[in-house]
């Protein structure tokens, strides 16, 4: 059974919102990294990746956001996480990296 990761980019002024749908391991990462790391080494730009369809990451996926990160502070720019799944949200808890990326854990959803 092949998973994939589906990546959409939209940009609108200076951020670049990327949303995500699927899994991110070892076989997608390098997908995610390609699509990240150019916004991440733009001076200024605000990252903001929707990862309210991603239902499994693993240390991998984690490995590229640390990378962006990283690429944003160097540049100047800002990464945000959004709309994370709480089993998702939980490794980035178990790893301390919650306390160094910015995470909403907002969900949209309905009346």
């Amino acid at each position: 059974m092949n998973i994939n990761l589906e990546v959409e980019v939209v940009e609108k002024e200076s951020t670049a919102i990327v949303l995500l749908a699927g899994e991110i391991d070892a076989y997608t990462a390098p997908k995610l990294k390609e699509a990240l790391l150019p916004f991440a080494e733009q001076k200024g730009i605000l990252i903001e990746v929707n990862l309210e369809k991603v239902n499994y990451l693993d240390s991998t996926g984690l490995g590229v956001f640390i990378s962006a990160l990283k690429a944003t502070k160097e540049s100047g720019s800002e990464l945000k996480l959004v709309h994370v799944q709480d089993r998702v949200k939980r490794l980035f808890e178990i790893t301390g990296l919650d306390s160094i990326i910015t995470i909403d854990t907002t969900v949209r959803g309905g009346k």
